[in-house]
């Protein structure tokens, strides 16, 4: 009888070890593809294997078409509505759905292109992504409920063919950063983007601690190259903002008010500043390519060259670098391939835009200037992570292989 009470009790002690195994390799990484839009200069991200939604940094919560109208509601009085409706859109207004019965949570997806939005519901659905980590590397993992808003094809517009909706991947509490990270898949409330260069790879956006290997099967993990610098916070948006202290092109530089934030976006084609600043900001740089002859300016650059007279290395056309200086004394450094848009034969644009002179954020950086650098927003310690080019590493964002690491 002892004996028998020896073996269950060896029983449960392996149950129990084999259970805390499993709790201490969680499934921390999980990856999904982006595809650029070369039409619309847009990226998605791929969701359930073969679903496309439009990526943004700001909106507070991700949308999707809903044809057949068969998707769960959600109550207008849970806690999902109120934190779906605490950022709503100044464009469109909430009818009150309160006396209704049941009573079915309204929101206002926004397209963050054409600026139109509409009245939908909000809803939940599940998303299949791979996972990294664990016994098993190409995992599948399911986050159960995912919560997002219905949309009407009308917020289509200006959006890539094919595209099922929008993912959010802003700060607010119903952006898939967030509601991917629970105790269950072991997820952290970081994620890192790394947006292609060209239609004809796929880059990586992996949400959790990483590692983020861009580059397998070296097993190198990209986070060794990152520099970090605090994300301001405003709470009256879900947006992702930097301090920046100054703009600067081969040591002259542009004061900035570091407490104002400049706006992160994946929505902008190119970074865009005031005119005032932008002006000056052109000056200099104009300055600095003196001797390489102008050709006719191309809509919307304000001045492009003759690329052949420029020379070229690994990071793009030899250009004068510039550099976004942050208040903890951090540079983001952007070389030719990233400041420089090449627009066919032999001419390359200054890809920088006027913003004009009163538009609501000073500076937007835009997804041409983060191409080919990975980017780490790690919510919970509100800051972000910049690798400048990896092109100098000899690696870019379409390295990652879907076929055979996910």
């Amino acid at each position: 009888m002892q004996n028998f009470l020896n073996l269950i009790n060896l029983f449960i002690i392996f149950l129990i070890l084999t259970c805390l195994k499993a709790s201490s390799q969680p499934y921390k990484t999980l990856v999904a593809p982006l595809k650029k839009d070369t039409k619309t200069s847009l990226f998605t991200i791929i969701l359930n294997f073969h679903e496309r939604y439009v990526i943004d940094l700001s909106a507070p919560f991700s949308w999707q078409h809903c044809p057949l109208n068969n998707y769960p509601s959600v109550p207008c009085f849970s806690t999902e509505c109120f934190q779906a409706q605490y950022l709503p859109s100044p464009s469109c207004s909430l009818t009150d759905t309160t006396s209704e019965n049941p009573c079915v949570c309204t929101v206002t997806p926004l397209n963050p292109i054409t600026k139109t939005c509409a009245l939908a519901k909000l809803t939940s659905k599940n998303f299949t992504v791979h996972s990294t980590n664990g016994a098993n590397p190409t995992a599948k993992i399911t986050s159960n409920a995912t919560y997002l808003s219905c949309a009407p094809s009308s917020l289509f517009r200006s959006f890539p063919r094919g595209v099922l909706g929008m993912a959010s991947l802003s700060r607010a509490p119903l952006a898939l950063p967030s509601q991917f990270s629970n105790q269950i898949l072991g997820v952290t409330r970081k994620f890192a983007i790394c947006l292609p260069s060209t239609s004809l790879a796929n880059g990586v956006v992996f949400f959790g601690d990483g590692p983020y290997n861009l580059y397998p099967p070296t097993n190198f993990d990209a986070s060794s190259l990152l520099s970090y610098t605090p994300l301001l916070i405003n709470p009256k948006s879900a947006d992702y903002f930097l301090g920046i202290k100054a703009l600067s092109i081969s040591g002259s530089s542009i004061p900035m008010s570091p407490y104002e934030g400049v706006k992160i976006s994946t929505i902008a084609p190119y970074t865009t500043l005031r005119t005032d600043i932008y002006e000056h900001f052109l000056k200099i740089f104009t300055k600095a390519m003196n001797g390489i002859p102008h050709v006719k300016t191309i809509k919307p650059f304000g001045t492009c060259y003759n690329a052949s007279v420029i020379g070229s290395s690994r990071v793009g056309l030899h250009v004068p670098q510039i550099d976004l200086e942050f208040d903890n004394g951090k540079n983001w450094t952007i070389y030719g391939a990233n400041s420089m848009k090449q627009v066919g034969g032999d001419v390359a644009c200054f890809a920088f835009i006027d913003g004009g002179k009163t538009p609501e954020h000073t500076v937007v950086i835009g997804s041409f200037q983060m191409e080919d650098n990975l980017l780490l927003f790690d919510l919970d310690q509100s800051r972000m992570g910049f690798s400048s080019s990896l092109l100098f590493e000899r690696m870019s964002c379409g390295n990652f292989n879907f076929t055979t690491n996910v």
